[in-house]
């Protein structure tokens, strides 16, 4: 048992202490439910999901990467071998892609975000 004088220890119901203090009525903590009694979770749909983010994030980064190497080919900073290397690497993500997409169920426009006013997150074919 610890003294009352001890730094380390606090009344037991601080709260509502200090709304009595307040002159308030008398408090009780919030009733929090569960999270899956709030929200209808199930696995398939939880799984969905973070594939659907997380190949969005990778389709983000792999359109980036495939600017940036059309960007470096067209300033010539590249060797014809290495032209080479980065197209086949980015023909073999796009097909890994499209594995995962079609083993999740989702689409490509599933892994667009819309951003509301700002606008999809990925650009659409005609605007690249």
């Amino acid at each position: 048992m610890t003294a009352p004088d001890d730094p380390g220890s606090a009344p037991p119901d601080e709260a509502a202490a200090l709304a009595a203090a307040l002159g308030e009525p008398q408090w009780r903590a919030p009733r929090v439910t569960p999270l899956d009694r709030r929200l209808a979770v199930d696995r398939d749909s939880v799984e969905k999901g973070l594939a659907s983010l997380v190949l969005t994030v990778i389709e983000l980064l792999r359109q980036l990467m495939e600017r940036q190497a059309l960007r470096r080919v067209e300033l010539g900073d590249l060797t014809d071998e290495q032209v080479e290397r980065i197209g086949v690497t980015l023909m073999a993500l796009e097909e890994q892609m499209a594995g995962l997409r079609e083993h999740f169920g989702l689409a490509p426009e599933d892994l667009n975000l819309d951003l509301g006013p700002l606008g999809p997150l990925l650009p659409t074919d005609g605007s690249r």
